[in-house]
């Protein structure tokens, strides 16, 4: 068989987590399928998946070879769509990540925007506050905010977003406005995504205070209607609470001590081309961005 064909199959299978989702999604037999992957072992002399009645897992060794299958198999697509030319409209599927709240607010109007511009294609968005690695996930297009570690990405800069500390009016006329960031510990501190007990909030000139949160929780939003409850006080990116300090529903305090602010990049994978697909899109995230400041 085909080995590109092959490491399509695997990479289905794999990602459904079984050989009847992974059928269903190449439009093949469940016993093609089951073949393909034999004859992929078969070649390699590995074992790739671990196979029980109830699921199906990648091993170690299959693990790595995913992540190789993928990058393979997005160069290939990239490379058939490069060579139809530069003005070849863009078909097939897209996949973008981006933080939970910044996806919502502003990287869903650029993805309603793109599918109605380009009808070939299907998104699928990932949106999630942590880091994700483009290459492991099989994703095409990142939103990422904060410094940029990994050299391997293609960034474009978009803007940028502050750190925010925040609480109601009501709690500030209760409990008093903290004019420096050490008298947060006679404060009620509302913690989001934390996991300690103990979190460290950094400030300009290098000072760094350790709070210990009244609450913590695993989302922004959750921080976010907890202040507006004068609840306490919570730090957050400016995007995040901008409409709540709009409406006078919150209010900054601590605006001296701000440290800088966090930069925002568009990534993608660097390529020796890239695809319509994703020159397309990242083109109208990027202009979007800069037009519509987070």
């Amino acid at each position: 068989m085909d080995r590109l064909h092959l490491m399509t199959v695997f990479v289905a299978v794999a990602e459904e987590q079984g050989f009847a989702g992974g059928a269903r999604r190449l439009g093949m037999s469940p016993p093609a399928v089951t073949r393909a992957i034999a004859a992929l072992e078969d070649r390699l002399g590995i074992k790739l998946l671990t196979r029980t009645t109830r699921y199906v897992r990648v091993t170690d060794a299959g693990q790595r070879y995913l992540e190789d299958a993928r990058r393979i198999i997005h160069e290939v697509d990239e490379a058939d769509e490069t060579a139809a030319g530069i003005h070849a409209q863009p078909r097939g599927h897209l996949a973008v990540t981006a933080p939970i709240l910044f996806g919502k607010l502003f990287v869903i109007p650029c993805i309603v925007d793109y599918l109605q511009r380009y009808p070939q294609m299907d998104v699928s968005a990932v949106f999630l506050d942590r880091v994700v690695n483009l290459l492991e996930e099989g994703l095409d297009v990142g939103i990422r905010i904060g410094e940029l570690p990994d050299s391997s990405m293609k960034a474009i800069r978009v803007g940028s977003v502050r750190r925010v500390v925040c609480a109601s009016p009501l709690y500030l006329e209760s409990r008093g406005t903290p004019t420096h960031p050490a008298e947060l510990a006679q404060h009620l501190v509302i913690s989001a995504s934390a996991v300690s007990p103990v979190v460290e909030w950094k400030f300009a000139q290098g000072l760094v205070v350790r709070v210990k949160p009244r609450l913590t929780v695993t989302s922004n939003d959750a921080a976010i209607e907890t202040v507006i409850r004068g609840m306490g006080v919570t730090r957050l990116l400016s995007y995040q609470v901008a409409p709540y300090l709009a409406s006078g529903q919150l209010q900054t305090v601590l605006t001296d001590f701000e440290p800088a602010p966090l930069p925002i990049h568009v990534i993608h994978r660097e390529n020796r081309y890239t695809s319509a697909k994703v020159r397309t899109f990242v083109d109208l995230m990027v202009a979007q961005l800069r037009s519509h400041h987070p």
